[in-house]
């Protein structure tokens, strides 16, 4: 039985579903949530039955952003900063992705497993920004977006300011950073921040389908190798990417999975990867 109180967590034929479960607060981000999120994500990575998750919201929301009762705990502690410093430290010296990619959100792209959000509803702050950690995102065309710190006397946190631009552009990232403005699932689509914008009702059974298609039908170490591959190569010159990809693809020829892609194909049958 689980032990989280604010997200639910159900695993089906190698799909992880996390729910954030505040739905009375349209699931407002709580230290406790975060705390709970990360947790089960890590624990996930790690775990050999789990082969894709999907990160949604209860409720008619995804995440609010903050919740304001919090914000409203930590104006004036200057300390704030160096406390949540110190709680990264003291979850060990980070490796590989995530000593790239410190801070409060590195762990998603370390992690080996393909994270796809499914974004029901209203999504704000650090909802947003949890998002974009994400493999893919997919939205309610009528889900509802904003990064809201300007509007909160805030800037621009937890890495958004270096992520935003490269997924939408410099243009359209100080647009919506510097205005705050409200824009919709299908926007969000047109500006590349999701991959795909559906009706409502269609949201989770696409998501549902994805992931079980990447669940069943691709490696699971070669999907943990390229998402390394890609997230690893922005801070690598072309040469050095191209090195690495070599070394991975020898690797690969002497893999399980290698051997089974193969076989599959020329059996005519479906795959059964077993991620090495």
């Amino acid at each position: 039985m689980s032990a989280y109180t604010q997200i639910l967590e159900t695993l089906d034929n190698g799909v992880l579903t996390l729910t954030l479960n505040r739905p009375e607060r349209l699931n407002a981000w709580t230290p406790v949530m975060q705390s709970e999120l990360e947790t089960a994500i890590r624990a996930a990575g790690d775990n050999a039955d789990v082969r894709c998750i999907i990160v949604t919201g209860a409720g008619r929301g995804f995440c609010a952003g903050a919740d304001m009762n919090h914000l409203q705990d930590i104006q004036g502690d200057t300390d704030a900063g160096a406390k949540s410093a110190t709680a990264r430290v003291e979850r060990g010296t980070p490796e590989g992705l995530e000593k790239i990619y410190d801070g409060r959100f590195g762990y998603l792209y370390a992690c080996p497993k393909p994270i796809i959000a499914a974004i029901n509803g209203p999504c704000a702050g650090i909802g947003l920004i949890f998002t974009l950690f994400a493999d893919m995102r997919f939205a309610a065309e009528d889900a509802k977006f904003t990064t809201a710190f300007a509007q909160r006397g805030l800037i621009a946190e937890h890495g958004i300011g270096w992520l935003l631009p490269r997924l939408v552009g410099e243009a359209n990232a100080l647009d919506l950073l510097f205005t705050a403005r409200v824009f919709k699932g299908a926007e969000a689509a047109d500006l590349g921040l999701v991959n795909k914008a559906l009706p409502s009702n269609e949201l989770m059974p696409h998501v549902m389908d994805l992931a079980a298609y990447l669940s069943t039908q691709v490696s699971p170490r070669s999907v943990a190798v390229m998402k390394k591959q890609v997230r690893a190569s922005y801070f690598q010159s072309y040469s050095e990417s191209l090195a690495d990809a070599d070394a991975a693809m020898a690797a690969s020829f002497t893999t399980f999975d290698f051997k089974e892609g193969v076989a599959s194909f020329v059996e005519r049958r479906a795959p059964a990867f077993q991620g090495k």
